[in-house]
């Protein structure tokens, strides 16, 4: 059945301290690297508005006010952004979105803060409504090519998942993309936590769903991965195109 509501929040976790990328990210965050001379979040943020999704939540931490100056209310993007800070200790993954439930609400989208992802948002909306199960993980059929596959996906379901022990029966990859609802963070505690172990933890219980998207990922976890990004945006920028238009000054 689909899902014909308004679209889930989106939780972005921009509060790493991306260490991989300094020295760039000494005094900036990663969120807001420029790509094609505009920051990293400008064209991320503009992506999910182009889906649909017109409410983002960002949990931040190291520089966050840094990406708060620039982002501000959403406005300037036609959308609305509110903000959760992790405060003096970093909350990891997993505790930023258990942070940020308040401003979240029953049911949302989580994606990585350094994650440009061009799929289909309201058909991962409804295969998650569908499965009527905790949280759903999107995969997709990377094959080692991409980064590390960390998912072995059949049937339409998951086998295995997992991040730090590969097996070669992992051709596909999380994606990037969750749908959650806020029960599934009630057992965490008030602690630093790994948005791995919720999804290792639901996949254990059976209420894990997935969602095979066709369309690759691109990240800005590594000087690679910024390059991609900027030749694929080059690609598909097109005069007077509203999803890349320049942010007002």
């Amino acid at each position: 059945m689909a899902f014909s509501g308004s679209m889930l929040p989106v939780a972005i976790l921009a509060g790493g301290l991306a260490t991989r990328l300094r020295p760039l990210t000494e005094n900036v965050p990663k969120a807001l690297l420029s790509i094609n001379a505009e920051p990293f979040i400008a064209h991320q943020l503009r992506l999910l508005v182009s889906r649909g999704i017109d409410r983002v939540v960002l949990c931040v931490g190291y520089l966050g006010e840094l990406i708060q100056d620039f982002a501000g209310d959403g406005s300037g993007f036609g959308l609305t952004v509110e903000y959760s800070f992790d405060g003096p200790t970093l909350c990891g993954t997993a505790g930023a979105v258990k942070k940020a439930l308040p401003l979240l609400g029953r049911e949302f989208f989580v994606l990585y803060g350094d994650s440009y992802l061009p799929c289909d948002y309201r058909a991962v909306a409804n295969a998650f409504h569908d499965s009527r199960k905790q949280a759903l993980m999107t995969v997709f059929h990377n094959q080692g090519k991409w980064d590390a596959s960390n998912v072995e996906f059949s049937n339409g379901q998951i086998q295995c998942y997992d991040k730090k022990h590969t097996t070669t029966r992992m051709r596909h990859i999380d994606y990037g993309l969750g749908v959650f609802r806020a029960t599934a963070f009630a057992p965490i505690a008030d602690q630093p936590g790994d948005l791995a172990d919720v999804y290792g933890r639901l996949l254990a219980r059976g209420q894990l769903a997935a969602c095979e998207v066709p369309e690759r990922f691109y990240e800005i976890g590594s000087l690679t991965g910024l390059q991609e990004l900027s030749d694929h945006l080059k690609t598909i920028r097109k005069p007077g195109d509203e999803l890349y238009k320049p942010v007002p000054s």
